[in-house]
């Protein structure tokens, strides 16, 4: 049988993989200027991030949505 691919472009990519991509792309600062959550606004870094997004559904949804946007960008 055949796999199927899935469609979804979250599929098998990680918090950590999607923050440090948006971190390497766009740098914190302007990160904070897109999503402005404390985690990129004060003292920002990556594992930080992680720690608050993991227990924040909104603010993840909002992180994945300018992962999913910024996609075509990172290639």
């Amino acid at each position: 049988m055949e796999k199927q691919k899935s469609n979804d472009p979250l599929h098998g990519v990680t918090l950590k993989v999607i923050v440090e991509k948006l971190a390497a792309f766009y740098g914190f600062d302007t990160l904070a200027e897109l999503i402005p959550i404390r985690c990129f606004t004060h003292n920002p870094s990556v594992n930080s991030s992680l720690t608050f997004l993991r227990k924040t559904d909104w603010a993840r949804k909002k992180v994945e949505e300018l992962y999913v946007k910024s996609l075509p960008k990172f290639d």
